[in-house]
């Protein structure tokens, strides 16, 4: 009990400030906190620009889709790439404002070696060279 005492009038009348190693502990905490806390918000952020870019491929390669499967059905091979080369059938088909670096590929061909009237779509959307998203559907001659 003597040594409790002794202990802690110690602590009480000696101690008047921090020393500085207290303070550089505190300080190397905060650091590894704020170290920690700035790592997640770039891992937030990259995962949200990944986000962003999957999904503006996606809706871009659904409409593409969904353009396809509204066009007459042709017996006869075919495929094209936009921007560059617009199909033959529209011309004027091209990707809408907003969409710069990327690029749609479009393929179509029978699902059979003889063509029974079902084709295989495959819509590739990819930004700079790099595929980001490829969707396959199919198409029937009605």
């Amino acid at each position: 009990m003597a040594n409790q005492r002794k202990f802690y009038r110690f602590f009480r009348h000696s101690s008047k400030g921090f020393s500085l190693i207290e303070v550089l502990v505190a300080l190397a905490i905060l650091g590894l906190v704020a170290a920690a806390f700035l790592g997640g918000l770039a891992t937030a952020n990259k995962a949200m620009f990944i986000a962003d870019k999957r999904t503006t491929a996606e809706s871009l390669a659904r409409t593409e889709m969904e353009y396809v499967k509204n066009q007459n059905y042709s017996t006869a091979l075919w495929d094209y790439e936009l921007p560059s080369s617009p199909p033959s059938w529209d011309l004027g088909h091209n990707l809408p404002e907003g969409y710069y670096g990327y690029t749609v590929s479009v393929d179509a061909v029978p699902l059979h070696a003889t063509d029974d009237g079902i084709q295989k779509i495959t819509v590739t959307v990819s930004l700079d060279t790099s595929v980001v998203i490829e969707l396959v559907d199919y198409k029937v001659n009605r």
